[in-house]
């Protein structure tokens, strides 16, 4: 297991799972094919309904094995297969949310607008479960600065930083301009993996993702200081994601508390950690003025750093407080 740790191994994750002992892994986490007939260098992504779902109970099943009884499984797709994929799941794992990310396409005809993907959040043993809430942050108006929200006779009881997650995200949306993308066909946002990461996972943990892509997965794990495994059968996404985490480090944090980030905003937090966070920030002494008060660090030093190599389209922000 140690010669595939903290890198993405070139290889069939079928193969590779092999060579995982089980309740060896922290959280598993995939982002399989669709099945929608998508243009990937060495997969095939149209396979008949029935050989799909053979072969997904197959990696799924590897995924539950892996991971340790206090452990989190997720899996990304669309709904359509995410349907299916509970029937496998709840024979060997236990239920925990069906998260849904907003996520809006082009209107297919004859059918209600698909605007979400689903995550699957199984878990090994409800009992052991490591879980921590966390928090995303106040959305506002850009004109005014008031909180979209309404919170109307209860602004009493509002967050400083925002409010608790639910099992649905509407402040993470697709990548969709080509200078924030690889060239893969299916590419999640970085800061959505990992909020998955902060909610299920401790610094160093081990992260594996079966259907590592172009070392998304990876990053957002190196990132946040936890160790990761990564499988992808493709050798030049395989180079692509060695490249990129290359250039990564383990440093979003603020004052040694782990954090996401997304242009220039701290996307999401823990919520056992605001106590600490809160002495970066200056908070309204009246939280009612929350409303219309945003929190700022109490230093504005935010850096950019952006990737320099051609083929890497990628950037990092980090903070000094």
């Amino acid at each position: 297991m140690e010669k595939y740790l903290n890198k993405v191994s070139q290889g069939d994750c079928l193969d590779l799972f092999k060579e995982i002992p089980e309740n060896s892994v922290d959280i598993t986490f995939a982002d399989p094919p669709f099945n929608l007939n998508k243009k990937y260098n060495s997969t095939k992504d149209s396979l008949m309904v029935k050989e799909y779902l053979y072969w997904c109970e197959k990696w799924i099943k590897e995924m539950v094995r892996v991971t340790k009884p206090s452990g989190s499984i997720f899996i990304h797709n669309i709904p359509k297969w995410l349907t299916h994929y509970v029937k496998f799941l709840n024979e060997i794992a236990y239920f925990k949310h069906w998260i849904s990310w907003d996520a809006p396409t082009a209107p297919m005809g004859k059918s209600l607008q698909p605007s979400h993907y689903g995550i699957l959040f199984y878990v090994k043993d409800p009992k052991q479960t490591k879980f921590y809430e966390c928090r995303y942050s106040h959305k506002r108006c850009r004109k005014c600065g008031y909180l979209h929200k309404d919170y109307g006779g209860k602004k009493s009881g509002l967050h400083p930083f925002g409010p608790l997650l639910s099992d649905v995200w509407t402040d993470i949306h697709r990548v969709k301009h080509n200078k924030y993308r690889d060239d893969h066909p299916c590419q999640l946002p970085m800061h959505l993996i990992e909020r998955i990461i902060l909610m299920s996972t401790d610094e160093s943990d081990i992260v594996l993702d079966p259907f590592s892509g172009t070392g998304t997965t990876a990053i957002a794990a190196k990132r946040l200081g936890r160790s990761y495994m990564g499988f992808e059968i493709d050798d030049e996404y395989v180079q692509i994601s060695e490249n990129k985490l290359l250039q990564e480090e383990s440093n979003s944090k603020i004052d040694n508390i782990w954090i996401s980030y997304y242009l220039n905003e701290v996307i999401t937090i823990r919520d056992i950690d605001w106590e600490i966070l809160s002495k970066s920030y200056i908070v309204p002494k009246n939280v009612e003025d929350i409303d219309h008060t945003a929190i700022i660090p109490k230093d504005h030093n935010i850096r950019r750093v952006l990737s320099k190599k051609n083929n890497v389209k990628s950037s990092s922000l980090f903070f000094d407080f």
